[in-house]
């Protein structure tokens, strides 16, 4: 599916606000309802929208956030991802290529919880090493998520 200048305009005033008006879309991008209408149903089907979903203001938002990168043991995997899975502040796990094998995002209350959050992740059977980066200040956010 192509996906051209006027589309990444109308994918960035979505991810402003999902729930804008199509007129207000139409508008803003100086085109007419009818068409913005036609380009959001294309993106629908084309898979390049796959939802609508409610994005977290920061008063509902656990105040720390922290990224753990992990190394683990080979073939080891799937037992750290069932461990991981198994603990409430760890909310996203992406693998990746380097030198850490894991990129584990976690959230917590307090400092007591970050830190029992990031001991049970060093703990984990498989676990060969890890490294947290706890997050201060958010300078940029181009996914709306955070």
């Amino acid at each position: 599916m192509q996906i051209d200048a006027t589309d990444r305009q109308l994918l960035g005033l979505l991810r402003e606000n999902a729930r804008a008006p199509v007129a207000e879309l139409a508008r803003r991008l100086g085109l007419a309802r009818t068409t913005v209408q036609a380009r959001i149903d294309r993106l629908e089907q084309g898979g390049v929208i796959a939802g609508y979903t409610l994005r977290e203001g920061t008063r509902l938002r656990a105040p720390l956030q922290a990224t753990v990168l992990v190394s683990i043991e080979p073939r080891s995997g799937p037992a750290v991802l069932a461990r991981l899975k198994s603990l409430p502040g760890v909310e996203v796990v992406h693998t990746t290529s380097g030198r850490f094998d894991l990129l584990v995002q976690v959230s917590a209350g307090t400092t007591t919880e970050l830190d029992d959050t990031l001991d049970r992740i060093g703990e984990a059977r498989g676990v060969r090493s890890s490294e947290s980066l706890i997050h201060l200040a958010t300078k940029l956010d181009r996914t709306g998520q955070r």
